[in-house]
């Protein structure tokens, strides 16, 4: 079997869904950060396992719930509260975990859907590290973390479906205004270390993480990033496919951006 893990903060509105859809799991736990809805009472209604801990940021909370949480198999799906498990994607994960051929994490495929609209263009990137043994598992940055894994990586088919609107827009600038808080800082944090920034690693550089770094320098020191952004998301990955959704998606994307743009600037003086 595989032990489920789901990161909460007043989520009363989505965990119930959630948790239905990772019912086949015996061992569900909810890692709630202080929440002060009726998100720990709905997780143990339900039958899951509640840890709770203060947040601090996104890398250290998500590191000490895989060391510190009793799971009771070796095999963890981590998934949101605003998220779904499909059918597939969980016949899936069984077959992964039952011969996984060396790997010690698979990524999954996400959906990310608004104004009834699957994103199928617009996001980022839809792949994200979800089934792992914690062992092997560490996650970097303040915010928006990166996986990293000291074993080879697979891949599993099925979708993760991801509902990131479903408290509605003004849930997610708020939740965004704090997420480009954290980006600022982790630029000047980066900006701090001992790491010389190298647009030659960004590209070439073989470590993962080295490579990544100087990617996320990279695009920081762009000028006209929110605009660069909207273009990246909208034309480049052919967002406009999305229809009005992705309009209105790569907008809200370059306004995110921006924010960190201010931020930024606004520790610097």
């Amino acid at each position: 079997m595989i032990s489920v893990l789901v990161l909460t903060k007043n989520e009363e509105r989505d965990l119930g869904d959630c948790l239905k859809s990772v019912a086949w799991s015996d061992d569900i736990h909810v890692y709630d950060s202080l929440s002060t809805d009726s998100t720990v009472e709905i997780a143990e209604k339900l039958g899951a396992k509640v840890t709770k801990r203060k947040f601090d940021n996104w890398a250290a909370h998500q590191n000490w719930g895989l060391k510190n949480i009793g799971f009771k198999y070796p095999w963890v799906f981590y998934i949101d509260a605003d998220e779904r498990m499909t059918t597939e994607l969980r016949e899936a994960i069984f077959k992964a975990v039952a011969a996984p051929e060396g790997n010690v994490g698979f990524r999954v495929q996400r959906r990310d859907f608004f104004m009834g609209t699957w994103l199928k263009h617009v996001q980022t990137s839809p792949f994200y590290i979800r089934l792992f043994r914690p062992e092997y598992i560490r996650y970097e940055r303040l915010v928006n973390p990166v996986t990293t894994s000291s074993g080879p990586i697979g891949q599993v088919p099925g979708f993760l479906d991801h509902f990131p609107f479903g408290k509605g827009l003004s849930h997610w600038v708020e939740r965004h205004n704090s997420y480009s808080t954290f980006e600022a800082i982790q630029i000047m944090e980066n900006r701090t270390n001992a790491i010389k920034f190298s647009p030659a690693k960004a590209v070439l550089s073989r470590d993962f993480n080295e490579r990544r770094f100087h990617q996320k320098e990279l695009f920081y020191r762009m000028p006209a990033r929110p605009m660069l952004k909207f273009i990246l998301l909208y034309f480049l990955k052919r967002g406009f496919l999305d229809g009005r959704a992705g309009l209105v998606y790569a907008t809200l994307q370059a306004f995110y951006e921006y924010m960190i743009v201010l931020k930024t600037d606004e520790l610097k003086a």
